[in-house]
């Protein structure tokens, strides 16, 4: 799937601008459904400028935190399926609510289009330089030897963070307790004070403050090592290969927009991802770009929600 340059060779429209809508001057708007300063919103702030420019209209930020992502997405799922209201959207409030929230209102796949994947980040754990262990193997050790003395922070409760804990926690036989947060700023700090054992979180998130080594990484839930903590064994190499948590971000639409206004956005994105200047910043953040179809797109997000489902039917995980 990252074969962007291919991609958009492939579909590329054979005439017109990629305007999206007949509104001339109308700006366009990426929702964010999480707070301004966040690892999504960076990467939607990334993407703006240069999306904008190649759409040939204003495309704005437009942040709708709240409620694990969901206020954000069902704003989009309600608004005019004229392709000017976007959103950024993550596997949180797409693949992950619909599993762990008795009610929804608004279905990922009814009501929302797929128009491109663009990035993938996987999710690091990390202790506290205090906590006397160096490997995930040790902390496991550490874990069953003191069942639920070990703390492990996320982002909130339901979100990817949290479910990469329950993740480790099946897949290792362990207990330890979760202490949620209301987001990555935080539980950051909890752990940075000490207040915490550990903690799961994006890696970009925590990538400044294990190169500054004030936290200590122990393994990435990703299939390949990051290109930018290429010494960190991944949990499989760590004898966890059902440990893996991998945080998306994806370009959806109204669920009712039309499939040419889609496919104008498409090759958008991808023009917007092929730009040396975006996919620089984006490596740089620990974000792997992608550029999918949205038939793609849409495949990868119904397995995600149905891996996501299974884990949460195992664990019994609800959020209120």
């Amino acid at each position: 799937m990252k074969n962007i340059g291919k991609i958009a060779a492939a579909v590329a429209l054979a005439t017109g601008a990629l305007t999206v809508h007949a509104q001339q001057g109308k700006p366009a708007r990426i929702v964010v459904a999480f707070p301004a300063g966040g690892p999504i919103d960076i990467v939607a702030r990334m993407l703006a400028p240069k999306l904008g420019e190649v759409l040939g209209q204003q495309v704005l930020v437009d942040n709708r935190g709240g409620a694990n992502g969901m206020i954000g997405t069902d704003h989009v799922a309600k608004s005019a399926p004229d392709g000017l209201t976007m959103i950024l959207a993550s596997t949180s409030a797409i693949t992950i609510s619909p599993a762990v929230y008795p009610k929804m209102t608004y279905d990922p796949v009814r009501d929302l289009a797929t128009v491109a994947l663009v990035s993938t980040t996987p999710e690091l754990l990390v202790v506290h330089p205090s906590v006397p262990v160096k490997s995930v193997k040790e902390l496991v050790a550490l874990a069953k030897s003191k069942p639920n003395a070990l703390s492990v922070a996320s982002t909130g409760s339901g979100g990817l963070p949290h479910l990469a804990l329950e993740l480790l926690k099946v897949n290792s036989n362990t207990q330890m307790l979760h202490v949620p947060y209301q987001g990555a700023a935080p539980a950051v700090t909890a752990i940075l004070g000490g207040q915490v054992h550990g903690l799961f979180a994006d890696l970009p998130v925590l990538l400044p403050h294990v190169q500054g080594g004030k936290l200590r990484a122990l393994g990435v839930a990703s299939p390949k090592r990051s290109s930018l903590l290429p010494d960190l064994a991944t949990m499989a190499e760590q004898g966890l290969p059902g440990v893996e948590a991998i945080n998306w971000y994806g370009i959806m639409v109204a669920g009712k927009t039309p499939r040419d206004t889609v496919a104008r956005l498409y090759e958008g994105v991808v023009k917007t991802l092929n730009d040396p200047g975006v996919r620089e910043k984006l490596i740089a953040r620990g974000a792997d770009p992608v550029g999918s179809t949205p038939e793609q797109f849409s495949d990868y997000l119904k397995k995600d929600l149905e891996r996501w489902a299974k884990l949460a039917r195992t664990t019994n995980i609800k959020v209120d």
